[in-house]
């Protein structure tokens, strides 16, 4: 194989190489994504029960208040989940597109590069999401703190 070939093949698999790493990336936000929506879920279950099982009407608005927040978030990180398996399509294809445009003569011109942008655009937009879910969590527990410190100072009976 002439040197030239041999230099051809490694800028390839070098091109390759960057999506490889936001591939790994984008993995581990969906992976965290999908263990917040479990969070969430769980959390919300356990709202639903309380919801049931409660008649005062104050308590139900405050329960249907956080139930409410609950699927807020859940939508957030179904968006963002969502923009992670775009990224992760874009991230693929530029891959496959690099090593297309080097066996078909680079034909494609920019396209590679327009895959990958689009690809960290996607997950950029995911990370926004993802961060705005994280404000929402704090709120609630820190919401539910100030509930829970509330009631612990106005128990009939209390010091």
């Amino acid at each position: 194989m002439p040197l030239n070939a041999t230099l051809s093949h490694y800028a390839i698999l070098t091109a390759m190489l960057a999506p490889a790493f936001f591939l790994t990336a984008t993995a581990s936000l969906l992976m965290s994504a999908n263990s917040r929506l479990a969070r969430v879920i769980d959390r919300a279950r356990v709202l639903l029960k309380a919801l049931a099982e409660t008649e005062d009407p104050g308590e139900i608005a405050l329960i249907e208040g956080r139930v409410a927040l609950q699927r807020r978030r859940s939508m957030i990180i179904l968006r963002g989940g969502q923009l992670l398996y775009v990224a992760i399509s874009f991230f693929v294809a530029t891959s496959l597109m690099v090593a297309a445009d080097a066996l078909l003569g680079y034909r494609f011109a920019g396209l590679p590069i327009v895959l990958a942008v689009l690809g960290v655009l996607a997950m950029f937009a995911a990370s926004i999401l993802l961060a705005r879910e994280s404000s929402l969590a704090v709120r609630a527990v820190n919401d539910e703190m100030d509930e829970a410190h509330r009631r612990a100072r106005h128990t009939p009976g209390r010091t």
